[in-house]
């Protein structure tokens, strides 16, 4: 495993709120972090569907971790500002949530995320997120 991949996982694990989600690291390399999460009865809405605060989550944390991926060795990350754009209910057996940078910077960071639900097979956009990352 490489350096940055060990770095984001061992930040990740530390996460309670992404253990009690079912989330985990499916890649991560410089500037680009993709998680997975089930969707669990606990993050359902009232019509079955992923709660928004999911697909939140999930984007926020992977384009943080994207952030932290590009950041020098013992730096922190923390949201400064984001925003989500729902684009189709969360309906599918997992959420796909790929974060990526958009603009490094010394302190902030421009990052962007795409989540995505999967249903038998099938893939489909159910959010986008734009924010910026400070660096501690």
């Amino acid at each position: 495993m490489d350096p940055i991949e060990k770095r984001v996982r061992d930040a990740f694990a530390k996460q309670p709120m992404m253990q009690t989600l079912g989330a985990e690291v499916f890649s991560a390399k410089p500037g680009e972090v993709v998680l997975r999460a089930p969707i669990l009865a606990l993050a359902r809405q009232h019509t079955g569907h992923g709660h928004a605060a999911l697909s939140f989550a999930l984007g926020d944390t992977a384009a943080g971790f994207a952030a932290m991926s590009m950041m020098p060795e013992g730096d922190q990350v923390v949201t400064a500002e984001i925003k989500i754009n729902l684009l189709a209910p969360a309906d599918g057996d997992y959420l796909e949530a790929r974060g990526h940078v958009i603009k490094p910077g010394r302190r902030l960071f421009v990052v962007g995320a795409t989540v995505t639900a999967v249903k038998d097979g099938t893939a489909r956009d159910v959010a986008v997120l734009q924010g910026s990352m400070m660096a501690l």
